[in-house]
């Protein structure tokens, strides 16, 4: 990993920046912002292939979007069957069953898909899914609101697989379901020690996701309970507070030994750094970015919620599944929707030279299971 030019100050309180989390404590509400940051628009347009123009217009209709979903959702009632953004529109769609629910959605400034099924029957049907045991050839299953189905991504090279053939069929019966097929099996991005990265527990280099009071926030995989966390330069930073993995991959590390925690996401060079405002979540379809150890900072969009990943250590449920690259060391490192944090990095399948998909474990769930604040500015 390269530091070249950062401060020890800069990487010190990056670190204690990365953790990201949900907490009861935290404000889901940001206050008033200024314009998005150069770091971000320019992300945007190198990994989504947009103007500068493009994505600073992006960033406000997201923004506008995400602020919107809980007005629009209670307007859709009984009848709400999921929503997300649409880069082509600017706007949140949302989908309903019953036709004359669309007019009071419309009227709250989102538009509107007639669908089959509501978000609770999908819901239902991912949860007898979740019930199911999963061979490593599935290699994850969420509700897809734009396709009103619940959608299982099996690795294409064992869709022959007879377990998997057999879990297939078992998900059809289920609920409305729909198969994809994925290139890879996905996998955690953690690695083993590398001088010159952000921090280290035993043998396991890691990223920050993002600061709270106290310590930060960071993937349940790379450490557990107690484990001690040292710094780029092997100075103690603090232990694990709380660790979860699998079922969940989330954990929080309190900061002491001089380190601290100020409300930051490093852009390492590439970008200027980003100021972390609040943790409200951004609706599918939104532009999201990364930033970790080792492929620093890469952008792109939100793919699915509530998704359970079956990884090889067992499966992790609710997490969010995103088009944005990650390598080992990756692990635990920050996503964020403009200046709001949404989660910490998981694992995913693929890497920053040939492209790939990544999953991150919501913050606010990690702020309230462990009653933190996030660190904002």
């Amino acid at each position: 990993m390269v530091r070249t030019g950062l401060s020890a100050l800069l990487i010190i309180g990056t670190w204690a920046t990365a953790g990201l989390t949900q907490a009861a404590a935290a404000d889901p509400h940001s206050s008033a912002e200024p314009q998005a940051s150069a770091g971000i628009v320019t992300a945007m347009q190198r990994d989504l292939g947009l103007t500068k123009d493009q994505a600073e217009k992006r960033l406000t209709a997201e923004k506008a979007a995400t602020a919107l979903q809980g007005k629009a959702r209670s307007a859709a009632g009984a009848s709400f069957g999921g929503s997300w953004f649409d880069a082509g529109s600017g706007r949140l769609t949302v989908a309903v069953t019953d036709s004359a629910k669309a007019g009071a959605v419309r009227a709250t400034g989102a538009e509107t898909r007639v669908v089959d099924h509501t978000a609770r029957e999908l819901d239902a049907t991912k949860d007898r899914l979740d019930a199911l045991s999963a061979p490593s050839g599935v290699s994850s299953w969420h509700v897809d609101p734009r396709a009103n189905s619940v959608v299982v991504n099996v690795v294409a090279s064992e869709q022959g697989d007879n377990d998997v053939r057999a879990f297939v069929a078992k998900a059809r019966k289920a609920g409305p379901v729909t198969v994809k097929r994925t290139a890879e099996a996905p996998q955690t991005f953690a690695a083993g020690t590398v001088g010159g990265d952000p921090y280290y527990t035993g043998n396991v280099r890691c990223s920050i996701g993002f600061s709270v009071h106290g310590g930060f926030v960071t993937a349940g995989h790379c450490g557990q309970a107690g484990g001690a966390v040292r710094g780029w330069d092997g100075s103690a930073i603090g232990s694990f507070q709380g660790s979860s993995f699998p079922e969940n991959d989330y954990a929080w590390v309190n900061v002491g030994s001089g380190w601290w925690t100020v409300p930051v996401v490093l852009g390492w060079g590439t970008v200027s750094d980003q100021l972390v405002r609040g943790s409200n979540e951004a609706p599918i379809g939104a532009s999201v970015c990364r930033s970790g150890s080792t492929t620093h900072w890469h952008c792109g969009n939100v793919l699915a919620k509530n998704e359970t990943v079956n990884y090889s250590q067992g499966a992790v449920r609710q997490m969010t599944k995103t088009s944005v690259c990650a390598e080992p060391g990756d692990s635990g490192g920050s996503f964020i929707s403009g200046d709001q944090a949404q989660g910490v990095t998981s694992g995913g399948w693929g890497n920053c030279s040939g492209g790939g998909e990544t999953w991150h474990q919501p913050i606010n769930e990690i702020l309230n299971r462990y009653g933190l604040t996030l660190h904002t500015a």
